[in-house]
């Protein structure tokens, strides 16, 4: 009875999380919590735990779901579940990656690594994979990053992560246009952008036109980098995303050097 209460509430907590209703899934999942603390179930308690610890991480409390993680982490340890230690794994090097600690972010991924590759999980792998490219990417081993990009494409590809390889594909655009190789950065993102439409999400095209809006202000093009900066202040204001703010000020910015750019006559 306890158990399916406990899985009652951690299902209308992932309905609510899925919604972006963030508040209303971490009291469904404090309930769960409750009731699997008083039942002694393990899994139902490791299973709770993974899911505040995925609330936490989302909106920014990241002590808190580092908290969960470990706690889960040792109970998977005990209960002997390699593919959900692994993934406890890639969610530490989540939190570790966000807060700028790179070093641990790379142990805690290929600890992971290292269990996905004896339960040739090419899924997990192909995610992981990408993240390790970040951490190359931020800490300049950009031979690294592309090589690992490379790699988790391949993997996305043969699992059929269509939204996964329009995330990797935009992350070697961000490295390409750090190198100052536009072309290659511009195909890159257009590639995310076509899998992001495909797909109809919405947040992903944002994040594509994000990367665009970069290639082209970093090459003074002011008309083309508006365009695609304007795309994507409606898409953080349709979802009230944290860098509305940010973006809508330096649309306001790229607009002023437009407007300078078009007014200064050419010789």
């Amino acid at each position: 009875m306890a158990w399916s209460q406990s899985a009652d509430l951690n299902l209308l907590g992932n309905q609510h999380f899925s919604k972006g209703f963030y508040t209303e899934a971490f009291q469904c999942y404090s309930q769960a919590l409750e009731v699997d603390r008083k039942n002694g179930d393990q899994r139902a308690l490791a299973t709770t735990l993974g899911n505040l610890g995925n609330i936490c991480a989302v909106s920014g409390r990241r002590e808190q779901a580092r908290a969960y993680y470990t706690e889960v982490l040792e109970l998977q340890k005990i209960l002997g579940e390699d593919r959900g230690i692994s993934t406890t794994l890639a969610n530490l090097g989540n939190l570790s990656a966000d807060a700028g600690e790179w070093d641990r972010a790379r142990a805690y991924y290929l600890e992971a690594l290292d269990l996905m590759n004896l339960l040739s999980d090419d899924a997990g792998k192909a995610v992981v994979l990408s993240d390790l490219g970040l951490v190359a990417r931020e800490t300049d081993q950009e031979a690294e990053a592309l090589a690992y990009y490379q790699e988790s494409l391949i993997l996305m590809r043969r699992v059929g992560n269509d939204a996964g390889q329009a995330d990797v594909f935009r992350m070697m655009a961000r490295l390409y246009l750090s190198q100052g190789r536009f072309d290659e950065a511009q195909s890159c993102t257009l590639t995310s952008l076509d899998v992001a439409r495909r797909l109809k999400d919405e947040l992903r095209m944002g994040g594509a036109w994000y990367v665009l809006a970069n290639c082209h202000e970093a090459q003074g093009e002011w008309k083309k980098a508006v365009q695609y900066l304007q795309k994507v202040v409606q898409v953080d204001e349709k979802y009230q995303l944290p860098k509305l703010a940010e973006n809508t000020k330096r649309l306001q910015t790229l607009l002023t050097r437009l407007a300078v750019a078009t007014e200064t006559p050419h010789e």
